[in-house]
């Protein structure tokens, strides 16, 4: 398996898991996994009405730029990109793209 389909199979996986977690732990709102292997692109996202509001989140957005894995967004009280390191993905491939550049040499991942 080259690595582009190892990455995508690994964060299919972990996006999968993280959304049967978010099904018994949010109150009932629905996800929804986006998966577009064409662009690289993966994402949880949450909607629905709760009570009289109507709400609509992403928890989760991620790329694949240029072989390394871009977290664009986490909404997660934990971090996603533990769980990517815990699938076989290498931190030096991993960038925290939600944080400013600034902060990223900082971060024990890849500054992008």
């Amino acid at each position: 398996m080259d690595t582009l389909t190892s990455d995508q199979s690994i964060i299919k996986s972990v996006l999968q898991d993280y959304s049967h977690f978010l099904a018994t732990a949010s109150g009932g709102l629905p996800s929804y996994l986006l998966f577009d292997d064409e662009h690289g692109q993966y994402a949880i996202i949450e909607g629905g009405w709760q009570q009289d509001h109507y709400l609509h989140d992403t928890i989760i957005h991620i790329g694949i730029i240029k072989q390394q894995i871009w977290i664009h967004g986490d909404n997660t009280e934990e971090g996603i990109a533990p769980e990517l390191v815990a699938a076989g993905i290498p931190k030096q491939r991993i960038v925290l793209g939600f944080r400013s550049p600034e902060v990223r040499p900082f971060t024990g991942f890849a500054v992008g």
